[in-house]
């Protein structure tokens, strides 16, 4: 009977996270589509500007990730092998938006006007993006070698916004300017680099050495109900 309580009271929490996920990510999108419109009722705006963000498209490509671990959550499906080096990925992205953006950007002028949304994309979703790499099941063990693409987009984008700094003139932040010189963005390159480097690390860490907690909130819950 306590075997029958604990699989009883698993197969309740799973939809329950995978709601919480697909609510997440419909939070998430509405913050990118209200800030997209309120900015173009202000001014005309230029799509490849906007999305040229690095928040925006770190927010964007993590909601997919989730809502597609959602779905596979619902569907009690096996995940492709890709998908939890590629979670691990966009966690280190949101981890590294919520706590730059938090410690050197916060109240500076500039960024998303739209206050709540500011809020979402720079605060609650890296807080949750972090929480759910640390809490969910539906993750495993990984190796070190993952940081390697981890780098991949980040450098990627640095590339891209070094083009269009040389080309169009346009950057999403002054330091990567090709105007104050290439040795000082190179720097700031290099620092993002290691950024991301260190914060992946962080959270391969995470997956190597720390169980999922919600294993051990359902072993928890299951043996209260096995007890009840």
């Amino acid at each position: 009977m306590s075997g029958d309580a604990e699989r009883g009271v698993a197969r309740g929490i799973v939809p329950l996270r995978a709601a919480v996920r697909i609510g997440v990510v419909a939070v998430v999108l509405l913050a990118v589509v209200s800030t997209f419109l309120d900015t173009a009722s202000r001014a005309t705006i230029n799509p490849f500007n906007f999305f040229g963000f690095f928040t925006m498209q770190s927010n964007i490509m993590a909601a997919v990730i989730l809502l597609l671990a959602a779905v596979l959550q619902l569907r009690a499906a096996p995940g492709p092998e890709w998908l939890v080096p590629v979670r691990a990925a966009t966690a280190t992205y949101m981890f590294v938006v919520g706590a730059v953006y938090n410690l050197l950007l916060a109240g500076l002028a500039g960024g998303v006007e739209l206050a709540w949304a500011n809020w979402v994309l720079h605060v609650a979703f890296p807080i949750y993006a972090v929480l759910d790499w640390l809490c969910t099941t539906d993750r495993r063990p990984l190796s070190y070698r993952v940081i390697r693409l981890i780098l991949v987009y980040p450098l990627v984008w640095a590339v891209v916004v070094l083009i269009r700094g040389a080309t169009d003139g346009w950057v999403p932040y002054p330091f990567l300017d090709p105007a104050t010189g290439y040795a000082s963005v190179l720097l700031y390159v290099v620092a993002i680099a290691l950024t991301f480097t260190a914060f992946g690390a962080l959270v391969i860490l995470v997956s190597r050495s720390l169980p999922p907690l919600g294993s051990l909130l359902d072993g928890r819950a299951g043996r209260a109900a096995g007890k009840a």
